[in-house]
């Protein structure tokens, strides 16, 4: 059986990125497993004219290699679209475009599985190589593959409040927004809860339709105002190897700590969503009171369903005023944001893995999490050891060139060092 250099195990767009990267490459071989029949980007929030939140040079493999085939331009040349998006003057792609990007990439590489459910994970001590046991979607059948390292790109699983733990009813999480959403529309009130974009977009197409459906609708958020994503050029300098560098090196505490602060660089709403959204409350405002609440600084800290009315009752407690009230809502869709659970199937190798005291990986500087620091690499997960960089898809390719790095023993992409104008920590030399 063929033993390859590497397993790249998930294929979001980081993993995807790295697939691009390493097709090309004759001096290493991998291949990569995804359970899903195709490419899909959260499907659930493929809503019309929304765009990433990133420009378009932020793609699979630009900032590594900007003369690649799998570039975004390329893409767009290929389909014909190329002074069209020339002549709209904008940076920054449709999400549905994105995705459609992404699955043209994927078509076009060798490396790539779909159908592949990854099962268990074990080291083979004799081969050296770690055995991963994935089930085929279309026959059920069990398949092994031997490599070499591991590339973890299972992305984030949606996270729900521990108020919604084992909630009853047809509560959703955002991630599967429009599969719901005309069953959302028939209710007589929705109540949308989260501070970020999700929850911003959710409300927004909401917002739009609720004159035409006549439910009441609210969003509940926990922040204390409905921040804008930071997007300043010395901001963004904070997705750079500089800033990781320097965060990577801080204590436990100390990172854990910021990461909690630094919110508005990565999980803020773009200004322009939310001067829509008070346009359109000001417009419908004109003819009729808009039947919609915002409410903020306050949490959900209780939620519990009644079958018979099919309603919800929110324990809701503002913060500021330290005041609890409740709220009733027949639709409710949490777009509290994702997290990283360990995958299940990496339980048989947990004791070749490093844990942080909060039983998070322990991402080194190279992105391997094994004790050896040579062999499983982790993609994202990572925002507390490398900072906002770590869901950055403008960093996706900074990290992939690293990773290919490791897996050839070369620089094949050259690794930006230091991009920064600003100097993060105390200068070198000095004295405390």
């Amino acid at each position: 059986m063929t033993t390859h250099d590497f397993i790249g195990i998930g294929l979001g767009p980081f993993n995807l990125g790295l697939a691009c990267l390493t097709e090309p490459l004759t001096d290493v071989e991998g291949v990569f497993l995804e359970r899903g029949p195709s490419f899909d980007w959260h499907p659930g929030m493929m809503l019309p004219g929304v765009t990433l939140q990133v420009p378009f040079l932020a793609d699979l493999v630009t900032l590594a290699d900007p003369t690649s085939p799998f570039s975004f331009l390329n893409f767009l040349k290929q389909r014909g679209r190329i002074y069209p998006f020339y002549i709209r003057e904008s940076f920054f792609p449709l999400r549905r475009e994105y995705n459609e990007y992404c699955r043209w990439a994927a078509d076009g590489l060798r490396s790539v599985r779909f159908g592949h459910d990854v099962r268990s994970v074990t080291y083979d001590e004799a081969r050296g190589s770690y055995r991963v046991v994935s089930q085929r979607a279309d026959s059920g059948e069990l398949v092994e593959h031997h490599g070499r390292k591991l590339v973890l790109g299972t992305g984030s699983a949606p996270y729900l409040p521990p108020a919604a733990a084992g909630l009853a009813g047809d509560a959703i999480h955002n991630a599967h927004y429009l599969d719901h959403k005309a069953a959302l529309q028939a209710k007589r009130s929705i109540t949308v809860v989260g501070s970020g974009q999700s929850a911003a977009e959710v409300y927004s197409d909401l917002l739009g339709e609720r004159e035409t459906h006549g439910y009441q609708l609210n969003w509940v958020t926990r922040s204390p105002r409905f921040f804008p994503l930071e997007y300043t050029k010395l901001t963004l300098e904070l997705t750079s190897p500089d800033y990781i560098d320097y965060f990577s090196g801080l204590p436990e505490d100390d990172r854990y700590r910021l990461a909690g602060q630094q919110k508005a660089l990565s999980k803020g709403i773009d200004a322009d969503l939310i001067n829509d959204i008070f346009d359109e409350l000001y417009a419908q405002s004109l003819h009729s009171s808009p039947t919609t609440r915002l409410l903020t600084n306050t949490s959900v800290e209780q939620a519990s369903y009644d079958a018979a009315t099919g309603c919800y009752t929110l324990g809701l407690h503002h913060h500021e005023q330290d005041r609890r009230f409740t709220l009733e809502t027949e639709g409710l869709v949490f777009a509290t944001g994702y997290h990283h659970p360990m995958p299940d199937f990496l339980a048989p190798i947990r004791d070749r893995l490093r844990f942080d005291r909060r039983g998070r990986f322990d991402i080194a500087r190279n992105y391997t999490v094994d004790r050896d620091g040579r062999s499983v690499f982790v993609q994202s997960a990572g925002e507390h050891v490398h900072s906002v960089s770590s869901p950055d898809l403008g960093m996706g390719a900074y990290r992939n060139s690293c990773i290919v790095r490791e897996l050839t023993g070369r620089e094949v992409y050259p690794v930006e060092k230091s991009i920064a104008f600003q100097e993060f920590g105390a200068p070198a030399g000095a004295i405390s």
